[in-house]
């Protein structure tokens, strides 16, 4: 079988890997337009158990990745210069390009060949594949030649956001929500290696209006985010990696595969960066990818068998960032809350979390809440 893979990110670097791996006679090979060692953006973090959800399978990649993250287990929220934690929620990251690396060492050992710095322009390229998986993110050249086959939706969050590193490192993974003169912004953070941080910052149409982000230079947004996290970053100064301005975009397909096309990763689906699920969700759809035509005889009922599983799964994850991404649409009415009221509002936004969850998952952080309450009664 020859298999061809545009996008050499994490979702389209595993499945060649296992394909390969429980495969030797098929012949795959990756396409990626970057060179090897670009990547945009820094640290990508991940969920609760990190990549345990693969041990079963792989176990041999998580033993290989898992020691070089970062975990923690609580969430810090900062406003107004007040914090919170809110204990029991489990987050770990690593760098982008480090990921990447594992990755593209362990594809190499099992014999995928990877073809970096070579975008492809045409379908017509991939003639005389048996399966070509896209795995080549939000702007899928697979994807958008047949829109209407896949029947796809785009849409954008009326919010901005830069993705930025820096040298500060936080012991969680926290949010901090900054007012100024002219509007509010966001910041997601976290510690990705020892010495470097994942810094994003967020802020809505208002604030962006406002300070003209529009006409400003990168170099110009950069300060700005500098002068208005000045206290959360303590002197160190944020890095930019095409670090511009965008609206998050929700993709999603109605239809996964068209003849002997697939989509996974965001070719097929996004998830709002604030549920940490993103890079997650393109390997678990590599891997049920891989499950999926293993267990039916041809391709065609293979592809189906993909979509006819994972979706159910997929959809109620999707609908979580979703309500998720609402939230932060939302988030400068949300900083009018108190601090234990904007930390409840935060943490069960997604409706995933109900309080008898929360009491399980963050007793520490309910007993706040709940005396919070109680005080406010006897006011």
């Amino acid at each position: 079988m020859r298999i061809a893979v545009l996008g050499g990110g994490p979702g389209g670097l595993y499945f060649a890997y296992l394909w390969k791996l429980r495969h030797p006679d098929a012949a795959v090979q990756v396409f990626e337009q970057n060179p090897r060692d670009a990547t945009w953006g820094f640290g990508v973090v991940f969920s609760e158990q990190a990549l345990e959800f693969l041990r079963a399978d792989d176990s041999e990649t998580v033993d290989a990745i898992t020691p070089r993250m970062e975990s923690w287990r609580n969430i810090t929220l900062n406003l107004h210069g007040q914090s919170v934690e809110i204990d029991g929620v489990g987050f770990s990251a690593i760098g982008r390009l480090e990921l990447l690396g594992i990755l593209q060492s362990r594809a190499a050992a099992t014999g995928v060949v990877a073809h970096h710095g070579t975008p492809v322009q045409s379908l017509d390229q991939l003639a005389g594949y048996h399966l070509i998986v896209a795995a080549d993110g939000l702007n899928s050249l697979v994807r958008r030649a047949h829109e209407s086959d896949f029947g796809t939706s785009v849409s954008y969050s009326s919010n901005r956001f830069a993705w930025y590193g820096t040298t500060k490192t936080f012991p969680t993974l926290s949010q901090t929500f900054v007012g100024t003169d002219r509007g509010t912004f966001n910041a997601h953070h976290y510690r990705y290696t020892r010495g470097m941080s994942t810094f994003l910052v967020e802020c809505d149409d208002t604030t962006w209006q406002a300070y003209d982000f529009a006409n400003r230079t990168v170099e110009e947004s950069k300060t700005i985010c500098e002068q208005v996290f000045s206290a959360t970053l303590d002197g160190h100064p944020l890095i930019s990696n095409r670090s511009v301005w965008r609206n998050f975009p929700w993709v999603w397909n109605e239809r996964w595969s068209r003849e002997n096309m697939v989509l996974i990763g965001d070719a097929l689906h996004t998830a709002h960066f604030s549920i940490g699920s993103g890079t997650r969700l393109a390997i678990e759809d590599a891997l049920a990818l891989v499950k999926a035509l293993e267990m039916e005889s041809t391709l065609r009922d293979g592809l189906a068998r993909y979509q006819a599983e994972r979706e159910p799964v997929l959809t109620k994850l999707v609908r979580a960032a979703r309500a998720s991404g609402d939230w932060y649409e939302h988030f400068p009415t949300h900083m009018r809350l108190g601090l234990m009221d904007f930390a409840y509002s935060y943490i069960t936004r997604s409706g995933r979390i109900d309080d008898a969850r929360l009491r399980a998952m963050s007793p520490h952080f309910m007993a706040r809440y709940d005396a919070s309450k109680a005080a406010r009664r006897h006011e």
